[in-house]
Formats: C-alpha cells, sequence, structure tokens
C-alpha cells in the first residue's frame, strides 16, 4: 500500500476547486458501530477491534490533516480491508482513497499507485477525471455534485452514475488502455452552510433530463453553501476491450475521414488495443462479386496481407480468385500458428512465410447472417498470435462484418454510377443541347490551355407542368407495418431464447429476453425512424451474435435456432409479412403509375418536343417543361400549352381511377391522391452537373420550386382539411386566369363523364413565405363508365 499524496486531475472545473471539503473518518467509524450494534455473528468481534483500533487516536476520529495521514498507517490499512475483499491481491487491484469529491489521491494500493504515477517523477501520468469527450467533462464533474446535492437534500434520485473512462498509455505495448473510474461517496456527509432554498417542481423536473443546464442550477443553489465533509473510495476498472469495440462502432457511424486509408487505420488500432499488441497486423478483405464471380478492387482490398505479398510475388490472379472463391463457398476459422513448422501450406501461404509472417489466421466474417468477407491476423513475431488472442476479437467482428457489408455497398454503388454516368440516355427532347454542347467543348479544347470549362446547358422561357400521386398515409401504414412484425419477430426471439436457457442454462439469455420484453412494450404505431434503427442494432450486435454462437457449438440447438431464422427471412419469414405486404402493395401501385406515364410521356411527345422527369418518393412526382428552346426547330405556339395541360387533367383521372381498381388485388389497399400546381408563366431552367437533372434557376424561378414542393400537405383555410384527398384531383394555382382555363377543361371530362360534378373553389392556408394560394378540387368517377 501507498500513502502518497497524488494530485491526480489537473482540470478541475472553478466550482469544484472552490467547495468547502474536508478530510475526516467520522462517517465511516459511525458506520462501523452501527454494525456492531446490529452484527450478530462472528463479524462483530472484527468490527470491535476495528472501532478499537480507530478511536485509540482521538485525532483519527475528528478532522485529518493531509500533511498528517502518514501517522495513521494501521488504521487506513484496516480501512482498506474492511473495503476489499480478504482474498483481494493488493498488487492488482486498482483501488485508493481520495479527499471528498477532489481528485487528491491520499493511500492507495501498489497496483493503483504504479498504474498512475510515473516511476521515476512520482507525478501522475494523466487526468484522471478526463473523459474522452474533452467537450463534456467539465458538466459531468459539477452534474456529479449536483446530483449528490440533489438526492440527499430534495429526495431526487440521481441517474448520474459518477463513473468516467480514462486512458492510460501501456509502458509495455505503448498502446492505451481504458479503465472505468467509480468515485465511492457513501463515506461523505453533507451539510448546507444555512437555510436551503425551495426549488420548484418544474426546475426539479429538468433536473432528470440530460439536456438540462447545471450552470442554471449553480446559480440558485451554489456548491460553496455546503460543506463536505468524510473520504471518497476511487476503483477502477479495466474496459479496453470494450472501448475498443466501442471506438470501432463509432469509427463506422461517424464515417468522417480524410482518406481511405486513415479511416482503415483508425479501424487496425483499435483492433490492436483490443489484441493487446502493436506487433499483431490485420487485414480486411470483403467480399466483392460482378455478376456472381469474386473480383478484387485495389483500393479496397489491397489491406489483405495476403493479396499483397501474392501481387508483389507476381503470382496468377485468377489462381488466387480460385482459391478465395473456394474458402467463400465453404468459409471457416484457419489458424497456421507456425508456418516454419516444415509442413506444406500452399503456395500461397509460402509467399507469407517469404514476408517473415510467423503466424496466420483468417477468420470468416459476417452480416446479418451472411458472409461478406474475412479477417486476416498475422505476426512476424514468435508465440505472439495464439488461439486466446483469436478469441478476444469476438466482440468486434459484427462491427467488422458491418464495416465490409460498407465496403461491399460502396463498391456496387460505385458499378452503379459509372452505368448511370455512361450508359444512360438523355431523353431525345433534350439530348441534341447537350450533344451541342459537348461538340464545343472538345472544338475549344483540342488546342487551347488552359481548358475551356464546358458551357452550362440551360433553357429560358418555358412553361413548366407540375403532377404528384402520393400514397395516403404511408407512412402511417409503414409504421403499423413494422410495429406488428416486431411483434411477430420478438416473440419468435424469446421462444428460442427459452430453449436456449432451457438447454444451457445459461442466465444471460433471461437478460436478453428482458430486453426484448422491453423492446415490445417500447415500439409503437408511432415509433420513430430512429427507434427502427435502435432495434436494428440491437439484433445486429446483441441477438445475432449471441444466436450465431449456439448455432455453431450446440448441435441440439440447431433446430430452433434455424427455425427462428426462417422467421426472419427477409423475403419469406412471416416476421416480415406486413411490411413485405405493405412493400407489395405500394409497388403495384407504383409501377401502374409508372407505366401509365410513360405511355402519357410518349402521347404528349407527339405534338410538341418537351421534358418529362419523374421522381419516386412514396408515390411519384414528375416535371414537364415545354417552350420554343426545347425545341428551336419547331415554332412554338401556346396551343401546345393548351394541350398538353388537358393531357395532364385527363391522366391524373386515368391514374386515380387506375389505383382505384387495384386496390382488391393489394395485400394492403392503399388509397392516391392526386396534385396538380398550376403555374401561368414561363421560367427558365439549367442542368446541374451536380445532381444530374435540370432545376430552376433564379429568384422568381426558385419561387416556383419552393411552392411545388410545400403543396403536398397544405390544408384548405380555416378547416384544418388535407387539400388533397383519395378519389380527386387537387389543382393549386395563383392567377385566377389559369384556373378559368383548367374549369373549361374540367366541364368537358364532366361531360366524358369522366369528373364528377362536385367542383369545389377553396382558399388555402398560407404557406412559409408562400401567400395567396388557391385551389380547385374536383372528384374522379372511380365506379362509372366514362365515354
Amino acid at each position: 500500500m501507498k500513502e502518497t499524496i497524488l494530485d491526480i486531475s489537473q482540470n478541475v472545473p472553478q466550482e469544484i476547486e472552490q467547495i468547502d471539503v474536508s478530510l475526516s473518518f467520522k462517517k465511516f467509524i459511525d458506520y462501523i458501530k452501527e454494525r456492531i450494534a446490529r452484527e450478530t455473528t462472528v463479524k462483530k468481534k472484527f468490527f470491535e477491534f476495528v472501532l478499537d483500533r480507530f478511536t485509540e487516536n482521538p485525532r483519527f476520529a475528528g478532522k485529518v490533516e493531509l500533511s498528517d495521514i502518514g501517522d495513521f498507517q494501521e488504521q487506513l490499512s484496516l480501512v482498506y480491508n474492511m473495503l476489499v475483499p480478504v482474498i483481494a491481491d493488493e498488487k492488482e487491484t486498482l483501488w485508493a482513497l481520495s479527499v471528498p469529491l477532489k481528485p487528491t489521491i491520499f493511500y492507495e494500493t501498489s497496483a493503483f499507485h504504479d498504474l498512475l504515477a510515473d516511476k521515476d517523477t512520482g507525478h501522475t501520468k494523466c487526468d484522471l477525471l478526463r473523459d474522452i469527450d474533452l467537450s463534456i467533462e467539465k458538466k459531468q464533474k459539477v452534474q456529479m455534485l449536483y446530483s449528490f446535492i440533489l438526492e440527499r437534500f430534495y429526495g431526487i434520485p440521481s441517474y448520474h452514475n459518477n463513473e468516467m473512462i480514462l486512458s492510460i498509455r501501456d509502458d509495455k505495448t505503448c498502446l492505451s488502455k481504458y479503465y472505468k473510474l467509480d468515485l465511492g461517496k457513501d463515506f461523505i456527509e453533507v451539510t448546507p452552510k444555512g437555510p436551503l432554498p425551495e426549488l420548484s417542481i418544474e426546475t426539479l423536473q429538468k433536473q432528470s433530463q440530460r439536456d438540462f443546464d447545471w450552470n442554471s442550477l449553480a446559480e440558485i443553489l451554489p456548491l460553496s453553501m455546503f460543506k463536505f465533509e468524510g473520504f471518497s473510495v476511487i476503483t477502477l476498472t479495466d474496459v479496453t476491450a470494450d472501448q475498443a469495440v466501442e471506438n470501432i462502432k463509432n469509427i463506422i457511424l461517424n464515417p468522417v475521414r480524410e482518406t481511405a486509408q486513415s479511416y482503415y487505420e483508425k479501424i487496425i488500432a483499435s483492433l490492436s488495443l483490443l489484441i493487446g499488441s502493436h506487433e499483431v497486423k490485420f487485414g480486411l478483405l470483403p467480399e466483392l462479386r460482378v455478376n456472381e464471380k469474386l473480383v478484387f478492387s485495389d483500393d479496397l482490398c489491397t489491406h489483405s496481407i495476403l493479396v499483397q505479398t501474392s501481387l508483389e510475388q507476381g503470382l496468377e490472379e485468377n489462381d488466387f480468385l480460385y482459391l478465395a472463391d473456394k474458402f467463400f463457398k465453404n468459409p471457416s476459422v484457419h489458424f497456421y500458428k507456425d508456418l516454419n513448422d516444415g509442413e506444406d501450406h500452399g503456395d500461397f501461404l509460402k509467399v507469407l512465410k517469404t514476408h517473415g509472417v510467423h503466424s496466420y489466421a483468417l477468420i470468416p466474417v459476417y452480416n446479418a447472417s451472411r458472409l461478406v468477407g474475412v479477417l486476416e491476423v498475422y505476426s512476424k513475431e514468435k508465440d505472439l498470435l495464439n488461439e486466446h488472442a483469436l478469441s478476444s476479437l469476438k466482440p468486434a467482428l459484427p462491427l467488422i462484418g458491418q464495416l465490409l457489408q460498407n465496403n461491399i455497398n460502396e463498391f456496387e454503388s460505385r458499378i452503379e454510377n459509372v452505368i448511370k454516368e455512361k450508359f444512360t440516355s438523355l431523353q431525345p427532347a433534350v439530348q441534341w443541347k447537350f450533344k451541342e454542347v459537348a461538340w464545343h467543348y472538345l472544338r475549344d479544347n483540342t488546342i487551347q490551355l488552359p481548358k475551356t470549362p464546358i458551357e452550362s446547358i440551360h433553357f429560358k422561357n418555358v412553361y413548366p407542368l407540375y403532377g404528384a400521386i402520393d400514397i395516403r398515409n404511408s407512412t402511417v401504414e409503414r409504421n403499423t407495418a413494422l410495429h406488428t412484425d416486431l411483434q411477430v419477430q420478438f416473440g419468435a426471439l424469446i421462444k428460442v431464447l427459452k430453449t436456449i436457457k432451457e438447454n444451457v442454462g445459461l442466465g444471460l439469455a433471461d437478460e436478453i429476453i428482458y430486453k426484448c420484453k422491453k423492446w415490445m412494450e417500447k415500439i409503437s404505431d408511432q415509433s420513430t425512424e430512429n427507434d427502427e434503427v435502435k432495434v436494428l442494432d440491437f439484433f445486429e450486435y446483441e441477438v445475432y451474435p449471441f444466436l450465431e454462437h449456439f448455432r455453431q457449438s450446440e448441435e441440439k440447438l440447431t433446430e430452433s435456432i434455424e427455425e427462428y431464422y426462417q422467421v426472419v427471412d427477409k423475403d419469406t419469414g412471416i416476421a416480415y409479412a406486413n411490411r413485405n405486404a405493405l412493400e407489395s402493395s405500394m409497388q403495384t401501385i407504383n409501377s401502374a403509375v409508372n407505366l401509365y406515364l410513360e405511355l402519357f410521356k410518349s402521347e404528349i411527345q407527339q405534338s410538341y418536343p418537351c421534358y418529362f422527369e419523374k421522381f419516386r418518393t412514396d408515390g411519384v412526382e414528375y416535371d414537364i417543361y415545354i417552350g420554343q428552346e426545347i425545341a428551336p426547330e419547331k415554332n412554338f405556339n401556346i396551343l401546345y400549352l393548351n394541350n398538353i395541360r388537358l393531357w395532364q387533367l385527363t391522366s391524373m383521372a386515368a391514374i386515380a381511377k387506375i389505383t382505384h381498381e387495384l386496390m382488391p388485388q393489394m395485400k394492403n389497399p392503399l388509397e392516391t391522391t392526386q396534385l396538380i400546381f398550376i403555374n401561368s408563366n414561363s421560367i427558365d431552367i439549367s442542368f446541374r452537373d451536380d445532381e444530374r437533372r435540370f432545376d430552376v434557376e433564379g429568384s422568381y424561378n426558385i419561387r416556383y420550386h419552393v411552392i411545388k414542393k410545400r403543396i403536398d400537405k397544405v390544408h384548405v383555410k380555416e378547416t384544418g382539411e388535407r387539400l388533397t384527398q383519395p378519389g380527386k384531383i387537387a389543382l393549386v394555382y395563383f392567377n385566377s386566369k389559369s384556373a378559368e382555363e383548367y374549369v373549361n377543361y374540367i366541364k368537358y371530362l364532366q361531360e366524358k363523364n369522366t369528373l364528377k360534378n362536385d367542383l369545389e373553389y377553396l382558399e388555402l392556408e398560407e404557406l412559409q413565405g408562400v401567400t395567396g394560394l388557391r385551389a380547385l378540387r374536383i372528384g374522379v368517377n372511380l365506379d362509372g363508365e366514362w365515354n
């Protein structure tokens, strides 16, 4: 044991630095007296002995000066033996006593001292109370004190757990190790120096909220009003493995990185931390396939030591791909503890041997039960890599699986982007303009240096038409389906967990069952997207690794676990039945709408060329642009615009009828709403290179864009009723003259029995930055015959 004074924090908030504290063992002595009074076992004799030793020196029962702490060696030893199990090894136990709520250590175990103090200078190696996130460090310390005060004097239970994380560089491995610090306050007495203020119920309720401003409480209840007397018990617990996994998770979830290499290096650093050595190296190899054939991408696969060395030695890529494909089809852990054991390990491992690799392991990595790649673990040092070291990597494997899945997704996204960039055809109506600009770019840059920038592509004075077909209450339907499916999934999961508990007797299964039941209570039809993400994280990082372990290690549980995986199969499982039914219904609607709009697009091109662009939402939106600049070789007349407006109204009626007739075919009957925005004036549009589509330009034109994006959920003025309704077409406008034009079209379609005789003239609520909107709303004859 050590009795040296050790200041382990250089970053104490001023509020804590100035609090009135004194070192005392009075409360601990009172605790011993209470134990003696109620103890009936042989422990009573020991407590009486301890009390005698404590009270033998009256100075120990009063306030103790730090400078005199060396006079109480026996008493401090007894405090240690009272609070730490007898069988604990003092050389391994990380335990210390400090001044109340301050980071001044006066008595610690040898292990604690050696960990925190520099062996040469005796000074602390780090700030023990420094949290990983320095931006919240001071808040945590002040919060800890106020939680203590509010619990003592106002009866407010504290959710603050007094735990912090610190990192210390290990002298042997040169790696950081992480420790959880617990600052005990059981033997601290806090007394107010005067009357305490009354706190309102509202203030007390805010205290329990995570975003509460503790500084505002300091104004009402300054720490200078209190006196703290006693001592704190500090314990440290090694949480390096947990922190390493948490680091990997944060890197994957927050992929802010300068380069792919730095991102990879951060992952490897955390794996080194987990395994406890810089000398053990790692490689990652995602399973990349094109048309079901295994391929290697230079930037995503060169982190693999096996790939690197094989390329350097000039080995045939096809041979390597063949062997890798065999492994991916029948994956299992391969561990070669000593490549120098004289056995023939094959050509590729011989290559590793020539590069000085002594031990090598291949570990299959999964994401959602699907193989996504391998993790390589290797060392050039003898006897450094063993089975125990490999097992320490298990907590990180699900996260590595997510990382490799991200690599696969990124690779596939690149393929898609090339296809879109190089092979997606432009609409014939505007293709001529792109060809013209491309030719000008090639012509002007044949000789000139520096290169002439490519011209912008724009069309002025074109008339826009906007339409939107939306699936009614799609968000509500999606939440309901998710809620129902998750209830089924949790039910199936609880069943298989109970089977595991009965066969293996593992108490951890009960803990996961408890979490499942809590999630079942929490998930509702109003659950947010964030709740869904948290549930998926629970399955991914807690449930699936747990089940996978028993599926591979306990043959008698394989059938039950496989039954669960059948339930949660995304294509055929009953736990996806409602979501799949909803998606099927939405797909049925969108397919029909898209098919009809393609026909509509072809028909309107026959009268005059125009640009037609669709956007996929829960339903379908589209923009149409028509004007002289779209087709400069053909004279434009306003009659062409009138014709396309009539076509638009007719098509919306047809879509409403088609989707209505599809309802009996849908597993989840869904309704659609139809919306048209009438813009009477022409606008200018330009092609945006970053989004590969046309968009409006100029302040007035942008106003058009803003309006069309805000009217989908607009309400009728002073009614609270949504403008868009199933079975109806809503036409939003500013200019009454434009509305009159559409009224004539409506009358024509009423004569054809396409539209009902229920035309409404409506005023709409004000939107942000938009006033004066009006609308026409007309019902579609969904069941009758059209002329």
